[in-house]
């Protein structure tokens, strides 16, 4: 059974990670965490990279009262014994609620996020401290739009790094359900290169994948992609944490970002 935790605000109440968890126990039952933070804009756990590692202040937003926030964590209880999922409730982290969320993902084996305020923030904000804030939680993270289809297809960002690796094996151990799924292992590289290691990324991901593919396409437009994204049917992206490889200058830092601001695509992103 693996333990997922979902944070929450008090004053938000996200439908769409709680119908991914819910998908996810109805095909291998799961612990399913409700972490709910303070009434508090989630711009901090984004933006600030000290959210993380430091006790911090965060104030109260105006006009969230506490029956809200009550009636979440009401909501949540129902929505659990309706769909037949254990639960727990962590809740009053008031005096120090990023730093605890950063301990809770240490005892977790998948965080969703997902709130369209997200999407909100990443929108005009800088991305050097949303890539500090993941890089700082301590299990994968799964990014998950308010409105979407449950994925259909795989798509496995490789790049021939260490991250990207990893981040696979990740997504292969957490959800063995969806590895039947229609996968793609993409990379996108200059065409005159081969793919790195090939034999070996390929007789890894024939093992776990059942039904794989491997595209090569151009790897230095990254709108090019999100074009072929785009087109792919409810994909699902996995992705090593925003890797700087100079093997492949797709998979990038900012890459990622824009391919969830874009699409709205669930992604899932892992990292040592």
């Amino acid at each position: 059974m693996r333990k997922i935790i979902i944070p929450f605000d008090g004053g938000n109440f996200s439908n769409g990670a709680f119908s991914f968890a819910c998908n996810i126990n109805e095909k291998n039952p799961v612990l399913l965490t409700g972490i709910f933070l303070p009434a508090v804009t989630y711009t901090p756990l984004f933006f600030f990279p000290s959210a993380f590692t430091a006790p911090l202040y965060i104030p109260v937003k105006e006009g969230v009262d506490e029956e809200i926030s009550a009636n979440n964590i009401g909501e949540f209880k129902r929505l659990c014994d309706k769909n037949n999922i254990k639960y727990k409730v962590h809740e009053d982290l008031y005096d120090s609620a990023l730093p605890q969320l950063t301990k809770e993902t240490r005892f977790a084996d998948l965080m969703i996020i997902g709130s369209e305020i997200f999407y909100s923030n990443i929108t005009n904000g800088p991305l050097e401290y949303l890539l500090h804030a993941l890089h700082a939680t301590e299990c994968p993270v799964m990014i998950v739009p308010e409105k979407f289809n449950f994925p259909v297809h795989i798509i496995l960002a490789y790049d021939g790094s260490e991250s990207s690796v990893y981040a696979i094996k990740q997504f292969a151990n957490l959800f063995p359900e969806l590895c039947s799924l229609k996968t793609m292992l993409v990379y996108a590289g200059d065409e005159k290169q081969t793919i790195p290691d090939e034999q070996l990324i390929e007789e890894f991901a024939v093992s776990h994948f059942e039904d794989l593919t491997i595209n090569k396409i151009p790897g230095k437009d990254k709108d090019h992609f999100n074009e072929w994204l785009a087109e792919q049917s409810n994909p699902l992206l996995v992705s090593g944490s925003f890797s700087r490889s100079d093997i492949s200058q797709l998979f990038n830092r900012s890459f990622i970002i824009k391919t969830i601001k874009d699409h709205k695509t669930p992604v899932f992103i892992a990292h040592r």
